[in-house]
């Protein structure tokens, strides 16, 4: 299982960036994948948006994240019951919960962060010379 900080952590401030490699995903958006008329488009781009159709697209990186981010809570919750099953007043009983906590806080965090940031940003990431990506000087 991958640590908390490998999920988290990336060199690049965007949350497209992969901290598994690029094996694993591309940075294509869902809506963008096995669409091939007008309304399968539609309806998987609104399958897609992120935050109950907030308009945050979801990218397969970010799919991974949060789907491994879930895992990890389950996988401390198993193991913090096993820690409490003797003693629930025991520090090590303590440190297995905070340790659910954190990694609960983390999944929020990244949610957030999600939903802040505008699709616009990734596409003009990718294509800086388009019109809709241009920064003109006044």
């Amino acid at each position: 299982m991958a640590s908390l900080s490998s999920i988290l952590s990336s060199s690049n401030p965007s949350l497209r960036s992969d901290a598994f490699g690029d094996k694993l995903f591309s940075i294509r958006p869902v809506a963008a994948i096995k669409t091939t008329g007008r309304e399968t488009g539609k309806m998987a781009m609104k399958a897609s948006m992120g935050g109950g159709g907030r308009g945050v697209a979801r990218f397969e990186g970010t799919l991974v994240r949060s789907q491994l981010l879930t895992e990890m809570i389950e996988q401390k919750v198993i193991e913090a019951r096993e820690a409490c099953k003797g003693d629930a007043t025991s520090d090590r009983c303590k440190v297995a919960w905070d340790e659910v906590e954190e990694v609960s806080q983390a999944k929020a965090d990244f949610r957030f962060r999600l939903a802040r940031q505008d699709p616009l940003e990734y596409y003009c990431q990718d294509n800086p010379e388009t019109d809709e990506c241009r920064i003109y000087d006044d």
